[in-house]
C-alpha cells in the first residue's frame, strides 16, 4: 500500500513539472513580471551549392541574437559556451539536444540559408530543447543586401509563435539627427540600423511623425527661414508644404485614421491648436485659450486628445474630449510635464521634470498615480511608444550626447539603439510603409 502510494505521489509530480515545463515555452506578455527564456542561437549554415558569402552565417544568428535580447523575454547564451557538434544540422534528427540543454539552453533557433543569384533563402526552425521537439519553422526569400531584414521577420515569427502577437522588428524610427551639425530627420529599422536620411537641408528640421500606415512622414523645417510643416511620401520620395501660415507651424501629430494633423498654429495671434487635411486646409481648431497649447497626440480611438498647456501656470498635460470640447487637466505632480504620447494599449507616457533633470512616466488617461519609468541617468526625453504598445523609445543623455534608447513599457531593459556621431533625439515609431523591403 506504502508503495503504491509512493508510485501515484511520484507520478503526480511527474505530470506537475511536465506541465510547467511545457507551460514555459509560451510568453504571458500581460504578465507583471517574466523570467526570461535563456536561447541559444549558434551560427546558421551554408546549405547551398556556392560558398558565397559566408559572413552571412554569422550576420543572420548575430541580427536574431540581438532582436531576442532587445524584446525582454530572452536571455541569449554566449557562443562561447555552445557545445555544437561541427557535423550537426538544422533539423530534429541531426541535433543534439542534450549538448544544448546542459548549457542552460531552453530554446533552440537552429537556421540555415541558400544563395539564389543576389537573393537570399533563409530558414529557421524553433526547438524546445527539453522535450527535444521542434516548435517553429519558416522560409523567407529575399535580396541578399536586405538580410538583417529577412531577420528581423524570423525573429517577429519567432515572438508571434510564443507570445500570439507580433513583435517590434518589422517596424521603423524617425528622428532629428546633429551628425552633418545641422539637424536633418533620419529613418531607420527599430534597431537603429540601416539609417537613411529623409532631409538633407543643412538646416534645422524638428519633430518627425510617422503616419499609421507607415508611408509619409510629417516634420517641420526651418530651410525657408521660418518654421513649415512638410510632408514626405516615403513610396515617392516627394515632399510638400502642408502648412506655412504666418507664425508657428509646429509640433504636429497625425490622426489614428491617417486623414488629418493636429499641429500648432499661431496665426490668431496665440499658440493654439488645430486640425488640417492632407491639403493643408483648416477642417477645425481645437483649443482656444489664452495659454499656450502644444504637443497634441490622439488616443487609439481618435475620440480624446492630449495636449500640453502652460494654462495653469507651468506646462502640464491635458485631456480633451473631441465631442464635447471639454478639457481636464491630467498631471499634478511636478511643474513640468511635455511631450505625451497615447498608446494603443490606453496608456500615456510623457517627461517630466524631477529633481532637476528630465524623467519618463507613464500614467492612466483617467489619472492616478504616475510611474516613473527612469531616473538617476542624465536626461531622458521624448518618449513615443512602440505601435504594438509594448516598447518605448526615448531620447537620453545618459552617456554624453543624446542616443535613442528602448525599453519595455514597464521601463525594463533599456538598450541604446543609436551609436552615430552626433546626437539622435525626438523619435517616432511607426510601422513600416507597403513599400516595405
Amino acid at each position: 500500500m506504502k508503495s503504491r502510494f509512493l508510485l501515484i505521489l511520484v507520478t503526480v509530480a511527474l505530470v506537475i513539472l511536465s506541465t510547467t515545463v511545457r507551460a514555459r515555452i509560451y510568453i504571458d506578455i500581460n504578465a507583471p513580471s517574466i523570467s526570461k527564456f535563456k536561447v541559444a542561437v549558434p551560427d546558421f549554415h551554408n546549405l547551398g551549392k556556392t560558398s558565397d558569402h559566408p559572413d552571412l552565417a554569422q550576420k543572420f544568428a548575430d541580427v536574431i541574437t540581438h532582436d531576442l535580447e532587445l524584446s525582454g523575454y530572452f536571455s541569449p547564451i554566449d557562443k562561447k559556451a555552445f557545445l555544437e557538434e561541427e557535423n550537426e544540422g538544422i533539423t530534429l534528427e541531426e541535433i543534439n539536444f542534450k549538448n544544448w540543454s546542459v548549457i542552460g539552453a531552453e530554446l533552440l533557433v537552429k537556421g540555415g540559408y541558400t544563395i539564389i543569384g543576389n537573393h537570399v533563402e533563409v530558414v529557421a526552425r524553433l526547438f524546445d530543447t527539453y522535450w527535444g521537439k521542434q516548435i517553429m519553422g519558416k522560409r523567407f526569400l529575399g535580396r541578399i543586401a536586405n538580410y538583417r531584414w529577412l531577420a528581423h521577420r524570423l525573429s517577429n515569427e519567432i515572438i508571434r509563435m510564443l507570445t500570439g502577437q507580433d513583435g517590434m522588428f518589422l517596424t521603423q524610427l524617425a528622428y532629428v539627427d546633429t551628425t552633418t551639425g545641422n539637424k536633418e530627420i533620419r529613418l531607420s529599422d527599430y534597431d537603429g540600423y540601416n539609417s537613411r536620411a529623409i532631409t538633407t537641408d543643412s538646416n534645422i528640421a524638428l519633430s518627425p511623425r510617422i503616419s499609421p500606415d507607415g508611408n509619409r512622414v510629417i516634420y517641420t523645417s526651418y530651410k525657408d527661414g521660418r518654421p513649415k510643416l512638410y510632408l514626405k511620401d516615403l513610396r515617392s520620395g516627394h515632399t510638400k508644404v502642408l502648412s506655412q501660415r504666418k507664425g508657428l507651424n509646429i509640433g504636429a501629430a497625425w490622426t489614428p485614421d491617417g486623414t488629418k494633423v493636429a499641429l500648432t498654429l499661431s496665426v490668431k495671434g496665440n499658440p493654439d491648436i488645430f486640425l488640417i487635411d492632407l491639403n493643408g486646409k483648416i477642417v477645425k481648431r481645437l483649443t482656444s485659450n489664452w495659454g499656450i497649447d502644444v504637443s497634441p497626440c490622439f488616443s487609439p480611438d481618435g475620440k480624446m486628445m492630449a495636449f500640453v498647456s502652460n494654462r495653469s501656470g507651468s506646462p502640464q498635460i491635458y485631456i480633451k474630449d473631441l465631442a464635447t470640447g471639454n478639457s481636464r487637466r491630467l498631471t499634478f505632480e511636478g511643474n513640468y510635464n511635455t511631450s505625451p504620447r497615447w498608446s494603443p494599449l490606453n496608456r500615456i507616457v510623457y517627461t517630466s521634470m524631477n529633481h532637476g533633470s528630465f524623467d519618463i512616466f507613464t500614467i492612466d488617461p483617467e489619472g492616478g498615480e504616475p510611474k516613473q519609468l527612469t531616473g538617476d541617468t542624465g536626461n531622458n526625453e521624448d518618449p513615443c511608444w512602440s505601435p504594438c504598445g509594448r516598447y518605448i523609445v526615448f531620447s537620453s543623455n545618459r552617456l554624453g550626447k543624446y542616443h535613442l534608447y528602448i525599453m519595455t513599457a514597464n521601463g525594463q531593459n533599456q538598450r541604446r539603439i543609436t551609436g552615430r556621431q552626433g546626437e539622435q533625439t525626438a523619435p517616432s515609431w511607426g510601422p513600416v510603409g507597403t513599400k516595405g523591403r
